[in-house]
């Protein structure tokens, strides 16, 4: 049997293999994705997509061939420290569009990182003028950050995230973000804590009215016999 001093040690050895051997699995930077766009117009990195959803959002990423543009969704669920998804994005479509395997067509990427919720989107330089910085916050924050932090619909955000920026690639105008819908609260029949206090201090006033006239009355009849 081991010592313990010697099952320490494995214990050790063993944690710091862990570490060392998986730290990309848990923080993304662009150079953990291939030097070149992928075949498949969705990378789901971060594993959050159903085989359904991945198909239904490839499917709408590839209608946008027809405005000549080379869209795609990444979900990664960690950033590497210090850096922000959007200039992960900026890094990445740099890295892509200078590649001499790569299309001629800009990019466009929808970006997700799911650890905090967040999205982002990030064009070629070429489209600028197209979907102006504005509109590319506005679609990140409100469009796709909305659904990924009400129930964690990664899959509803990146098509919404796709659907406003299409309208606008088709020469449409822009929708804007989605409607917030307002929760209102429901009538009820249970009473509030300043109801049921101001119920007791009620009871409490009649309560003492009743004793103070009784107790006068009964001890008045009881000493007159």
């Amino acid at each position: 049997m081991p010592s313990p001093f010697k099952s320490l040690q494995l214990l050790i050895a063993a944690s710091l293999c862990f570490f060392l051997a998986v730290p990309a699995g848990f923080a993304f930077s662009p150079q953990d994705l291939p030097a070149q766009p992928p075949d498949k117009a969705v990378l789901d990195s971060a594993d959050v997509l159903s085989r359904a959803g991945k198909n239904e959002i490839e499917t709408r990423l590839n209608q946008l061939e027809s405005s000549k543009v080379d869209a795609r969704v990444i979900t990664v669920r960690k950033l590497d420290y210090g850096l922000s998804l959007t200039g992960f994005g900026e890094e990445l479509v740099e890295r892509w569009s200078n590649n001499d395997n790569t299309s001629e067509r800009p990019l466009i990427l929808f970006l997700e990182e799911t650890q905090n919720k967040q999205a982002a989107v990030v064009v070629s330089a070429e489209l600028s003028d197209q979907l102006p910085d504005a509109l590319l916050r506005s679609t990140a924050r409100t469009t796709m950050s909305q659904p990924m932090r009400d129930g964690e619909r990664f899959r509803q955000a990146s098509m919404d995230g796709i659907e406003r920026i299409a309208v606008v690639l088709n020469g449409g105008e822009d929708p804007g973000p989605p409607i917030q819908i307002e929760r209102t609260t429901l009538p009820t029949n249970v009473p509030t804590v300043e109801e049921t206090s101001e119920s007791n201090a009620f009871t409490w006033v009649i309560v003492l009215l009743v004793v103070g006239t009784i107790v006068p009355m009964a001890t008045w009849w009881v000493f007159s016999r």
